[in-house]
């Protein structure tokens, strides 16, 4: 199963609401384990290997590619 990158939610707003609803009033450790709990239900969801791998993918390379660059020190 390829994974879909093109938009594909039916209500994107409302489902964002949602994810920030989760968060609400949980402490930083209650809203990482919230989100790896998400994570795992969603990919136990989805069951493909070679799918869930793929958006590893994708979300590492987000995530390093939004990073700012390091700053360089004069010598």
């Amino acid at each position: 199963m390829p994974l879909n990158t093109q938009p594909n939610l039916s209500r994107p707003d409302d489902f964002y609401e949602a994810l920030l609803e989760m968060h609400r009033d949980l402490d930083e450790a209650a809203s990482q384990s919230a989100n790896a709990q998400l994570i795992l239900l969603l990919a136990n969801h989805i069951g493909d290997y070679a799918t869930l791998v793929e958006a590893i993918q994708h979300a590492r390379e987000g995530a390093v590619s939004r990073r700012e660059p390091a700053q360089t020190r004069a010598p």
